[in-house]
Order: structure tokens, then sequence, then C-alpha cells
């Protein structure tokens, strides 16, 4: 007796072996390590959520400390916002189930808006370490740089440039974005020709910013150490003789001694990014890595959580 088998059945052969690919890779994580991520998950999207927003609705609200820096830090309050109130849900789920359920088409979306909001809040960390530098190592030419029509158009530039990195990834032209069966999650993998954007994207959009922030981070400290170092040498005379060359030297010093002070106001708010900056390098720069290194995904603990 002879059998034929349809078309569905070819279909429906084809999903069950694809669920026991996702299941065989997902079995390698523990219940307990799952919810655990789970819960820390969520904690982090919920303080990410009310102080993100707390943090957007005192900038608007209070005009005292609107300045060129908190227009950067709005921006990139409102990129962490929207990824703890739009992508981490979608990984806590992830966590819960063991695997993506929510369909292809959020399958797209969901890492086209994670990545696109970590290049946001990349390069928005790294505007505003270099708003830092020029207030501390060029104050004369601040305010001719940072006039509002340009710090327009910088913002734009860091939403343009993070979501059109990986526009071509979203419509299938280099790499796409997917459900990767070696993960259980939605990345970006290979487009029918065997391309993909990971490693140039995560170099480019990772490597290139922190390098950015670390050689302004390093130009501050030199320009802070030397400052100080210069008005401790050069210290105010008291028994400066009161003659027309007298007078002027001090007027410079004084004004020497105002700058110093700008810049020690200036070095509190940096520290405060620096912080930031850290700990964005401490929770990515280790999966980044694994990323570009690990291609056959020996460590998917490190990529998953």
């Amino acid at each position: 007796m002879n059998y034929t088998i349809s078309s569905n059945e070819l279909e429906n052969v084809h999903v069950n072996k694809t669920s026991i690919i996702v299941d065989v890779e997902l079995s390698r994580f523990s219940r307990e390590l799952l919810t655990f991520a789970a819960v820390v998950t969520v904690i982090i999207m919920v303080a990410g959520v009310i102080g993100n927003l707390l943090t957007i609705l005192a900038l608007i609200k209070c005009p005292k400390i609107r300045n060129v820096a908190s227009t950067f830090i709005m921006s990139l309050c409102v990129a962490d916002f929207i990824f703890c109130l739009f992508v981490l849900p979608f990984s806590s789920s992830r966590f819960i189930h063991g695997g993506w359920i929510h369909g292809p088409l959020l399958c797209t979306l969901f890492p086209f808006l994670r990545y696109g909001n970590i290049g946001v809040s990349l390069l928005s960390i790294a505007m505003i370490t270099i708003n830092r530098y020029v207030m501390i190592a060029h104050y004369s030419s601040y305010n001719r740089i940072y006039k509002t029509k340009y710090i327009a158009v910088m913002i734009v530039l860091c939403w343009s440039l993070s979501y059109g990195m990986i526009l071509p990834t979203l419509f299938g032209i280099w790499g796409k974005f997917g459900k990767d069966m070696k993960l259980g999650t939605c990345s970006i993998i290979p487009d029918e020709n065997g391309r993909s954007a990971k490693t140039p994207l995560f170099i480019i959009a990772f490597l290139i910013p922190c390098i950015a922030i670390c050689c302004c981070y390093a130009r501050i400290f030199w320009v802070v150490r030397s400052s100080e170092l210069r008005i401790r040498k050069h210290a105010v005379d008291q028994y400066c003789v009161a003659n027309n060359e007298g007078n002027q030297q001090l007027n410079k010093k004084k004004e020497e001694i105002k700058l110093l002070k700008v810049r020690r106001n200036e070095w509190r708010i940096t520290q405060m990014v620096l912080v930031i900056f850290l700990s964005y390098l401490f929770c990515y720069l280790p999966i980044t890595i694994v990323k570009v290194t690990d291609k056959d995904v020996k460590y998917p603990g490190i990529i998953n959580l």
C-alpha cells in the first residue's frame, strides 16, 4: 500500500523538529535560573520605568536644571524608558515561558527596538561625555558649538544613526531579525545568503563610541589635573606689589581661579556620567564580546542572561 504525505503534514514535521531543537537548547538552563532571571528582569523593568519617567518629568518641570547636558540626559532617559517599557517585558516572558511565544512579527520588532535603543543610549552617553569635554577643555568655544540648532541636530543624529544602521537588517538586506534556534530568542540571524550584520554592528556601534568616551575622559582627567597643579604652582602672592603689572597679574590669576571652579563644578557632573558609562560597560561588554566571538553559542548562558 502506498502512502502520500501532504504539504501540511510536512510543515507539521518541520515545526515539531524546530520545537525539539529549541527545547534541547533551552534545557541547558535550570528552571530556577530562568525564574531568577525573570524576577531580576522585572525588577529592573519597574525601576527603570519609574526612574527614567521621574527624571524626564523633573527635567521638563524644573527650568533651573535645564542646560545642554540635561538635553542629552533626557534623550538617554527616553531611550532607556522605551527599552524598559517595551523590551524588558518580552525578555522576562522569554525566561518565564522558556522561549519565544509571541509570534514572528514581534520576533522581528523586538530585536529591532532592543538594539536600536541600546545604540541610542550609548550614543547619548557619548554626546554627554563630549559635552563635558568641551565644557572643561575648550570652555571658550562652548557657546559657539552648543547652539540650540546644533544640539537638535546632535540628538537627531543619535537616534537616526542607531536605528539607521539596523534598517538593512530589518528589511532583510544585510542579515535579518528572527528566531535564533540555538538560543530560543529573537536576534540578528543570517539571511538566505548566509550574511549577518551581527559582528560588524556590535563592533562599530559599541567599540567606536566606547573609544571616543574613553579618549574624552582621558583628556578631561589631564585638563583638570593640569589646572589644579597650575593654580597651586602660581598661587596668588599675598604680598603682591600694588602696581599696574601686579594688578594685571592678580586679575589674571583670579580668572584662572574662577575657571578652575567652573571646571570643578562641571567635573562633578562628569563623574556622574562616568559612573553611568562604567555601569553600561559592565553590563554590555561581556555579552558583546561573547556575541562577536562565540558564533557557535558555546556559552549560551552569558548571551541569554
